[in-house]
Protein backbone atom coordinates (compact mmCIF):
# COMPACT_ATOMS: atom_id res chain seq x y z
CA UNK A 1 0.00 0.00 0.00
CA UNK A 2 1.41 3.37 -1.02
CA UNK A 3 2.12 5.90 1.72
CA UNK A 4 1.60 9.62 1.13
CA UNK A 5 3.00 12.35 3.33
CA UNK A 6 0.49 15.21 3.13
CA UNK A 7 2.01 18.69 3.17
CA UNK A 8 0.45 21.45 5.24
CA UNK A 9 -0.64 23.52 2.25
CA UNK A 10 -2.89 20.71 0.99
CA UNK A 11 -4.57 20.25 4.37
CA UNK A 12 -5.10 24.00 4.67
CA UNK A 13 -6.53 24.12 1.13
CA UNK A 14 -9.25 21.70 2.23
CA UNK A 15 -9.87 23.09 5.70
CA UNK A 16 -10.04 26.67 4.46
CA UNK A 17 -12.02 25.75 1.35
CA UNK A 18 -9.47 27.55 -0.81
CA UNK A 19 -11.41 28.76 -3.87
CA UNK A 20 -8.62 27.82 -6.29
CA UNK A 21 -7.20 24.62 -4.80
CA UNK A 22 -9.67 23.40 -2.14
CA UNK A 23 -11.65 21.04 -4.37
CA UNK A 24 -8.58 19.73 -6.14
CA UNK A 25 -6.77 19.07 -2.88
CA UNK A 26 -9.82 17.35 -1.40
CA UNK A 27 -10.15 15.10 -4.46
CA UNK A 28 -6.46 14.18 -4.34
CA UNK A 29 -6.77 13.26 -0.66
CA UNK A 30 -9.90 11.20 -1.31
CA UNK A 31 -8.28 9.32 -4.21
CA UNK A 32 -4.98 8.64 -2.46
CA UNK A 33 -6.72 7.59 0.76
CA UNK A 34 -8.68 4.97 -1.19
CA UNK A 35 -5.55 3.23 -2.42
CA UNK A 36 -2.96 4.18 0.17
CA UNK A 37 -2.22 5.64 3.57
CA UNK A 38 -2.17 9.38 4.36
CA UNK A 39 0.57 10.41 6.79
CA UNK A 40 1.39 13.58 8.73
CA UNK A 41 4.33 14.31 11.00
CA UNK A 42 4.81 16.67 13.97
CA UNK A 43 5.95 19.55 11.71
CA UNK A 44 2.81 19.36 9.57
CA UNK A 45 0.65 18.93 12.68
CA UNK A 46 2.27 22.03 14.22
CA UNK A 47 1.83 24.12 11.09
CA UNK A 48 -1.89 23.29 10.91
CA UNK A 49 -2.10 23.85 14.68
CA UNK A 50 -1.10 27.48 14.16
CA UNK A 51 -4.62 28.08 12.80
CA UNK A 52 -6.68 26.59 15.66
CA UNK A 53 -7.23 27.33 19.33
CA UNK A 54 -7.04 23.91 20.95
CA UNK A 55 -5.49 20.47 20.58
CA UNK A 56 -9.02 19.03 20.51
CA UNK A 57 -9.88 21.15 17.47
CA UNK A 58 -6.64 20.12 15.78
CA UNK A 59 -7.39 16.45 16.49
CA UNK A 60 -10.78 16.88 14.83
CA UNK A 61 -9.31 18.61 11.76
CA UNK A 62 -6.45 16.13 11.32
CA UNK A 63 -8.03 12.94 12.69
CA UNK A 64 -6.00 9.82 13.31
CA UNK A 65 -8.76 7.88 11.56
CA UNK A 66 -7.71 9.58 8.30
CA UNK A 67 -4.08 10.58 8.85
CA UNK A 68 -1.48 8.27 10.37
CA UNK A 69 0.87 10.23 12.61
CA UNK A 70 4.54 9.35 12.21
CA UNK A 71 7.58 10.69 14.01
CA UNK A 72 10.39 12.18 11.95
CA UNK A 73 13.41 9.83 11.88
CA UNK A 74 16.76 11.17 13.05
CA UNK A 75 18.24 10.37 9.63
CA UNK A 76 15.61 12.64 8.08
CA UNK A 77 16.64 15.45 10.42
CA UNK A 78 20.24 15.04 9.24
CA UNK A 79 19.16 14.98 5.57
CA UNK A 80 17.08 18.13 6.14
CA UNK A 81 20.17 19.87 7.51
CA UNK A 82 22.25 18.82 4.51
CA UNK A 83 19.53 19.98 2.09
CA UNK A 84 19.27 23.30 3.91
CA UNK A 85 23.03 23.68 3.64
CA UNK A 86 22.78 23.13 -0.14
CA UNK A 87 19.96 25.68 -0.29
CA UNK A 88 22.10 28.29 1.51
CA UNK A 89 25.14 27.57 -0.71
CA UNK A 90 22.91 28.09 -3.76
CA UNK A 91 22.00 31.56 -2.48
CA UNK A 92 18.83 30.77 -0.55
CA UNK A 93 18.01 33.82 1.59
CA UNK A 94 16.62 32.11 4.70
CA UNK A 95 19.02 31.80 7.59
CA UNK A 96 16.97 29.38 9.67
CA UNK A 97 15.84 25.87 8.82
CA UNK A 98 12.54 25.81 6.95
CA UNK A 99 9.85 23.31 7.89
CA UNK A 100 9.72 22.25 4.25
CA UNK A 101 13.18 20.72 4.53
CA UNK A 102 12.03 18.53 7.44
CA UNK A 103 8.92 17.48 5.51
CA UNK A 104 10.82 16.68 2.31
CA UNK A 105 13.55 14.80 4.14
CA UNK A 106 10.98 12.77 6.06
CA UNK A 107 9.33 11.74 2.79
CA UNK A 108 12.71 10.85 1.25
CA UNK A 109 13.99 8.79 4.18
CA UNK A 110 10.69 6.97 4.79
CA UNK A 111 10.08 6.27 1.10
CA UNK A 112 6.84 8.24 1.06
CA UNK A 113 5.39 10.08 -1.89
CA UNK A 114 4.47 13.68 -1.09
CA UNK A 115 1.19 15.48 -1.75
CA UNK A 116 2.02 19.19 -1.98
CA UNK A 117 1.61 22.27 -4.13
CA UNK A 118 5.20 23.29 -3.40
CA UNK A 119 7.32 22.23 -6.37
CA UNK A 120 10.58 23.13 -4.64
CA UNK A 121 10.91 19.74 -2.95
CA UNK A 122 12.20 18.19 -6.17
CA UNK A 123 15.30 20.38 -6.07
CA UNK A 124 16.56 18.82 -2.85
CA UNK A 125 14.90 15.40 -2.47
CA UNK A 126 14.36 12.42 -4.75
CA UNK A 127 10.69 11.87 -4.05
CA UNK A 128 7.51 11.48 -6.03
CA UNK A 129 5.42 14.65 -5.75
CA UNK A 130 1.69 14.78 -6.45
CA UNK A 131 0.55 18.37 -6.94
CA UNK A 132 -3.21 18.96 -6.61
CA UNK A 133 -2.79 22.04 -8.81
CA UNK A 134 -2.17 19.68 -11.73
CA UNK A 135 -5.62 18.13 -11.38
CA UNK A 136 -8.03 19.24 -14.06
CA UNK A 137 -11.10 20.98 -12.62
CA UNK A 138 -14.20 18.83 -12.75
CA UNK A 139 -17.17 19.43 -14.98
CA UNK A 140 -20.41 20.36 -13.19
CA UNK A 141 -21.63 16.79 -13.74
CA UNK A 142 -18.46 15.33 -12.20
CA UNK A 143 -18.74 17.74 -9.29
CA UNK A 144 -22.24 16.47 -8.51
CA UNK A 145 -21.00 12.88 -8.65
CA UNK A 146 -18.10 13.67 -6.31
CA UNK A 147 -20.39 15.54 -3.94
CA UNK A 148 -22.76 12.57 -3.82
CA UNK A 149 -19.84 10.23 -3.23
CA UNK A 150 -18.45 12.35 -0.40
CA UNK A 151 -21.90 12.56 1.16
CA UNK A 152 -22.27 8.80 0.94
CA UNK A 153 -18.85 8.31 2.57
CA UNK A 154 -19.67 10.71 5.43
Amino acid sequence: MKEWLVDTNVILDVLGADPEFGDRSRLVLEETAETGTLVVNPVIFAEVGAFVDSIEELDELVPESLFRRDAIPWTAAFLAGRAFNAYRRAGGPRERMLADFMIGAHAAVAGFSLITRDRGYGRYFRIEVLDPADFTPLSPYEEVLCWRLSEALS
